[in-house]
């Protein structure tokens, strides 16, 4: 890297509106990147990180009062001209948005697309243009670019959407690429290959690049320094194992003991950060995180502390007490008191003779593949869920994971529709659904109930949360709805007088709680969560899942938990199935199936998700899988997983043949682990 800042922001604050509801979204950043450099951004929503970067790039609406400075390669961005502007991006600056959807224009091919800016910047004739988007899709790993650069961006798959943005983003060798949230709704395998994708393109233009993100792992591995944001300004810089080794600002600290870790085997508690992050258009005297930090004195609430260095020049807190904090000395736990963990429910019997509370065998869902406006017919057939076998005993939580299409919530909702499968059993309590009348099924739905990934969507805006709460009271007959619905608000750890608000005046992670609790309110044994933590803050995350854990161990619960996020897996459950193309690639006991995952998926999912630990991820073996789920509606023959699987590519003819032929089943491992490979042998990927 060069000494020279490619790109120097100073000073730069962003503000909404005028008056006393001015909302002051950016207050005084300032940082620089220098050319091969990855300065990481990173904070819970609402500390102003795509702000920021929409200023640098001049994407902020009218009513948007930017001041500061903005200087690219010497050059002042802010107060420049539209014109001006559009010379600089797409050739000298670039972004990559969270949603590649967004970003592509649906009614033109992606070659077309990537070809413009190739026009725009440079003197090329339009076959020029259209052979260099060819090479850059096959330069950022999309399988036939020819055929592809074709395609229209409904076409492609998120992660392949995606890597055509990167092909449009370095198109014109910029010197910074701005990288917004570029991983947020990708499988963690597509998010492996995008990552490694970008680490291609910046090795080809040489470019800095500015990453934005919530995810701590992947800042972890990825990057150079890091920016901490909360409130709109940076609380914490300096280099990456700086921050993540020697933290200086409790907040830092925080998100970091927030996090749960794949590589942690022991279930103790996260360590959530109290409260909510403030309004930017009503902040707290002196210091904004006064309010939820543990260290708090009364020199922060007279005023905010300025970001100075601490120790070592480049590394900067803004902390009036950072001169006594040492992350290496004085870890999260110490600072915010991670909270016990309850004594659990005496099991006194083994797994195998606990009652079964969820038992599903051989289950089959299939939906007809119809062509046709006036006259349909059917061409085929989507196998969703193609004989999938598990269990679920009492007091245990059985995690169901694997990328997105594999079939995860089409099991989810079989199970909870309570009618006769398409093939297959399901046993709910004992009882085989398919068996059910009306008032056995209505008895079930009490014991069996359902928290919903999107609490704001689950749950009726026009209801206050006393009646969303006696909804299901009133449903089943119960007549104590005052005392039930204030034991239920303080049980999720809620003020009872609340009672009276609506949905929309809560927080997400309030909003999540509010879901459980309607979930509790008739005492039922089993809990459905599908993805229920998965679009909180890690900060709002880590206090959902320590509730979540002390409400089974209080209440003997039993969770199905369907999730993406394989390290929040391996901190809440006891036993894990891994899914893939409709079926069960492996399951067991979590610590057996993290510790000697033995199924080439599994292994490949692990390695996938990062750490949030520097020298750990720059150890990590990677294993990178090639392409993308193949449709359900034609799966492979034989082994499903061969036409991505890297041991199927390391096997001799013979050994190929039988998984070109010869679909596996889960076979025993070993205790209750299983794994549906020919070949299985463990591997340690952690």
């Amino acid at each position: 890297m060069r000494d020279e800042p490619v790109l120097t922001v100073s000073d730069l604050s962003v503000t909404f509106g005028m008056g006393r509801g001015a909302v002051h979204a950016v207050r005084g950043v300032s940082f620089d990147v220098r050319p091969g450099e990855v300065l990481g951004v990173v904070g819970e929503s609402g500390s102003g990180k795509s702000v920021s970067a929409l200023a640098v790039m001049g994407l902020l609406p009218p009513n948007a009062r930017v001041s500061g400075s903005v200087r690219l390669l010497g050059t002042e961005l802010l107060g420049a001209s539209d014109k001006r502007l559009a010379d600089f991006r797409g050739r000298a600056l670039s972004m990559v948005f969270q949603d590649p959807l967004s970003a592509l224009t649906p009614v033109y091919r992606v070659g077309d697309q990537i070809a413009e800016a190739l026009m725009v910047h440079r003197r090329l004739t339009r076959a020029q243009a259209a052979r260099r988007a060819v090479e850059l899709l096959d330069l950022v790993g999309i399988p036939s670019p020819e055929q592809r650069a074709m395609a229209f961006p409904h076409e492609f798959s998120g992660g392949m959407r995606q890597r055509a943005v990167i092909a449009m983003a370095i198109a014109n060798d910029p010197d910074v690429i701005i990288c917004d949230e570029p991983t947020t709704a990708l499988d963690v395998t597509i998010q492996a290959q995008v990552l490694d994708v970008l680490r291609k393109a910046q090795h080809e233009t040489g470019a800095a690049i500015v990453l934005i993100t919530h995810d701590l792992g992947i800042v972890a591995g990825f990057v150079d320094r890091v920016l901490v944001m909360y409130a709109g300004r940076p609380v914490e810089v300096g280099t990456v194992d700086e921050v993540y080794y020697r933290s200086r600002m409790p907040y830092t600290l925080g998100l970091l003991g927030s996090v749960p870790r794949l590589d942690r085997g022991e279930h103790g508690r996260l360590v959530p950060i109290v409260g909510n992050p403030p309004s930017p258009a009503a902040l707290p005297e002196g210091c904004p995180f006064s309010p939820r930090c543990p260290l708090v004195v009364a020199d922060c609430r007279s005023a905010e502390p300025p970001l100075l260095p601490v120790r070592h020049g480049g590394h900067l807190a803004a902390c009036v007490r950072a001169g006594e904090i040492d992350g290496g000395d004085l870890p999260p736990e110490r600072i915010y008191r991670a909270p016990e963990r309850a004594a659990p429910r005496p099991v006194h019997a083994p797994r195998e003779e606990r009652e079964v509370v969820l038992g599903v065998d051989g289950l089959v869902k299939h939906y007809p593949l119809m062509r046709g406006a006036v006259f349909k017919r059917r061409i085929g057939t989507v196998r969703a869920v193609d004989g999938v076998t598990f269990d679920l005993r009492e007091g245990e939580t059985l995690g169901l994971v694997g990328e997105s299409g594999c079939g995860k919530t089409t099991t989810l909702m079989e199970i909870l529709r309570l009618v006769r499968p398409q093939a297959g059993t399901v046993a709910v309590l004992g009882r085989d659904i398919s068996a059910l009348a009306s008032s056995q099924r209505m008895a079930i739905r009490r014991d069996m109930q359902v928290v919903f990934q999107d609490p704001m969507s689950s749950l009726d805006p026009r209801m206050t949360v006393y009646d969303i709460l006696a909804e299901p009271l009133r449903t089943h007959g119960r007549r104590d709805l005052g005392p039930r619905i204030q034991e239920l608000l303080s049980l999720v750890g809620l003020e009872p007088r609340h009672a009276a608000r609506y949905p929309q005046d809560f927080s997400g992670g309030q909003r999540q709680r509010i879901g459980i609790a309607r979930a509790l309110a008739l005492s039922p044994r089993l809990i459905v969560l599908d993805e229920p933590v998965s679009a909180l803050d890690v900060s709002i995350q880590a206090g959902v899942i320590n509730l979540l854990e002390e409400l089974k161990e209080r209440l003997g619960l039993s969770y199905l938990f369907v999730a993406h996020d394989l390290a929040v897996v391996r901190h809440i459950a006891d036993r894990v199935a891994v899914m893939y193309l409709g079926r069960i690639a492996e399951v067991g006991a979590v610590g057996r199936v993290y510790d000697s995952p033995m199924h080439p998926y599994t292994q490949a999912l692990l390695s996938a998700v990062p750490i949030p630990d520097p020298e750990k991820e720059r150890a990590r073996r990677r294993i990178l899988l090639e392409g993308d789920l193949p449709s359900p509606a034609s799966p492979p023959s034989g082994c499903r997983f061969r036409t991505r699987c890297p041991l199927f590519k390391a096997i001799g003819e013979a050994e190929r043949l039988r998984c070109v032929d010869e679909e596996p089943r889960v076979r025993p491992m070993g205790g209750d682990h299983g794994a549906a490979c020919h070949y299985a042998e463990s591997l340690d990927v952690l």
